[in-house]
Order: structure tokens, then C-alpha cells, then sequence
């Protein structure tokens, strides 16, 4: 389990996250919402280790999250972050057996590459191993990422991943590709966490949404709970109604007004 407990995070006199705490469980895909600015992103890097808090604390299995000695923090959670940069032209399946390297201290094993070989294929990208990286479109690049750090916890009893914007440059199969590989891991006892845009996206996948607004939670529960009209319009200042989903069940969410530019 990976917890928040009323995080705070500062630069200089500014708040971008205040008093925030969620509690990711094994088993369960949290989605993080909110209008862009409102802190997300930052909260993703706290919960990961990138950031220092201000004040709170990160607890991961019970230990807080500084405790954790790097190696095995990193057998236990993988992060895709939003931006990428490679100084090398790594082949694809390069890309994705980097993220075996907290299992081996010189040269990769068979079940390093069959690991690999699994995720590219998970991916949909088995086909692309050989293929430079920068010659891929975004949205190979980003499943190229993706293959990258669920290699790294693919064996992972309860592991976790941590996932900013997993979608973007994704086209709307990739999309809903990447999202029902997270249900996936979830069902195999994995927790993942993932910022997400898309509202309709998160009501479909996710188990559990926090939204944000101006780094303060607005909201947090079941999709059901969280995603209404009245707490969309505090975190994102728009209406919204809310339709039955012809198929799924679940609920459509419909901008009602027209925006004045």
C-alpha cells in the first residue's frame, strides 16, 4: 500500500500541493484529476520520491517512502514520467531492458530478455523491438515507455506503478489499450496510480479517483462519488451533466455549456 499523508509542497512562498492524502491499494487503479495547474504532476513526483515534501509524508508498505533503499524501492515501483529524453539512439527493446537494470550487475540473463520480451508484447510493440527510438511516432515512443517500466516490476509481488499522462500521444485505441493494461496489473495485485485527463476515461477504469484543485483535494472515493457535477465544476469550472452510457453502465460526462472565447 502506498500512502499520502497530508502533503504539503512549496516553492519559495508558493503552495503547489497543500494538505493532500490518498491511500493507493494493491489491487486498484487510482485516477488523479483536475484542471491543468492543479498540481498533479507534482503530487505524482512526491509520491515517487522526486520531490522532498514540504511537510507530510509518503509511507510505502509501511515504511516511509525515504527509508527505502533505492534498489529495492526499485524492484518494488516503477515511474513513467511525462517527459522523456534519451541522448542515445537505444533500439526498442534497448529502451525497454533498461528497466531490468535493478536486477542485474553486469550483463542481462535470458529471463531479463524474456521479461522484456513479454512487455514489448504486452505493449503491442514486439514488432518495433529493432527499431530506433527517436524514429518512432509519440505515441510508440510513449508505449516504448510504457514496455520500459513494466519490465521493471513485472515481477513485482503487489508492485506499483506510478503513471504521469500515460495517454498522451496515444490515438483512442492505444488509449484504451494502455488503460486495460492497467486493469490488467490490478488484477494481477498491482497498484497503479496514474494522472489522467480525461474524465470519461477515469469514471470507465479507474477503482479510485482524487481530484485536485490549485494543489487541494476537491474530492476523493469511487468514481461514482467524485465525478458528479458539482465537484467537476469546483475542480474545473465547467457544468457537466451526467448521461447513462449505453453500453458500460456507467455514467457519460457531458459539458452542458459553451465557453465564452
Amino acid at each position: 500500500m502506498l500512502q499520502a499523508n497530508s502533503l504539503t509542497y512549496r516553492i519559495g512562498p508558493k503552495g503547489l500541493l497543500q494538505n493532500v492524502s490518498l491511500t493507493a491499494r494493491p489491487g486498484e487503479v487510482l485516477a488523479i484529476v483536475g484542471a491543468n495547474g492543479a498540481g498533479k504532476s507534482t503530487l505524482l513526483k512526491v509520491l515517487s520520491g522526486d520531490l522532498k515534501p514540504s511537510a507530510g509524508e509518503v509511507v510505502f508498505e509501511g515504511k516511509p517512502l525515504a527509508q527505502w533503499p533505492p534498489a529495492a524501492l526499485a524492484r518494488r515501483r516503477a515511474v513513467l514520467t511525462q517527459q522523456h529524453t534519451l541522448a542515445l539512439a537505444f533500439q526498442v527493446r534497448e529502451l525497454a531492458l533498461l528497466g531490468r537494470y535493478p536486477y542485474f550487475g553486469g550483463q542481462p540473463t535470458a529471463h531479463d530478455h524474456a521479461v522484456v520480451a513479454a512487455a514489448l508484447d504486452l505493449v503491442g510493440l514486439r514488432q518495433l523491438a529493432e527499431r530506433e527510438y527517436p524514429t518512432l511516432s509519440g505515441g510508440e515512443q510513449q508505449r516504448a515507455q510504457l514496455a520500459r517500466v513494466l519490465a521493471q516490476v513485472w515481477e513485482a509481488e503487489k508492485g506499483f506503478l506510478l503513471l504521469d499522462e500515460p495517454l498522451t500521444g496515444l490515438d483512442l485505441r492505444h488509449q484504451h489499450h494502455t488503460l486495460a493494461v492497467a486493469r490488467q496489473l490490478a488484477r494481477r495485485g498491482f497498484g497503479v496510480i496514474a494522472v489522467l485527463h480525461d474524465l470519461n476515461l477515469a469514471a470507465q477504469y479507474a477503482d479510485q479517483v482524487l481530484m485536485l484543485h490549485q494543489g487541494r483535494p476537491v474530492a476523493s472515493g469511487t468514481p461514482a462519488e467524485v465525478l458528479t457535477p458539482d465537484y467537476i465544476q469546483l475542480g474545473f469550472g465547467i457544468e457537466v451533466e451526467l448521461l447513462a452510457h449505453p453500453s458500460l453502465g456507467g455514467p457519460l460526462i457531458v459539458p452542458t455549456v459553451n465557453m465564452p472565447f
